[in-house]
């Protein structure tokens, strides 16, 4: 049951990552242009161009504003990765178990080779 429940998370998450694959794809671009203009405005000195690249700054905010969307498809995939370790996680009982009788093959083994 608790696959199952891995299962439907996963397949879940996937849909809400792939249907938003385009605002993050947008948002990844806009972010670097952002960066890029903000380099270039903290690099001039003219209050022309100054004033050019902060217009030009507001512009691609507001279009990495409206890309927001994209935040669900970065939480759809951390859901992802934590399905997969989640599914991927050993459900054997750990070595340093108290019980005799949990790791029996591997004291047998250490008998046997002393």
């Amino acid at each position: 049951m608790k696959k199952f429940g891995l299962l439907l998370a996963g397949g879940i998450a996937a849909l809400v990552l792939v249907s938003n694959l385009g605002p993050l794809v947008g948002l990844a671009v806009s972010l670097a242009v952002l960066y890029f203009i903000v380099k270039q405005f903290l690099k001039t000195d003219s209050t022309f161009k100054k004033i050019a690249w902060g217009v030009l700054g507001l512009f691609i905010l507001m279009a990495t504003a409206s890309n927001v969307p994209a935040i669900l498809a970065i939480a759809a995939a951390y859901v992802l990765y934590l399905v997969y370790k989640k599914w991927n996680e050993d459900n054997t009982p750990s070595s340093k178990s108290d019980d005799p009788f949990a790791n029996f093959e591997k004291q047998w083994a250490e008998l046997k080779n002393s």
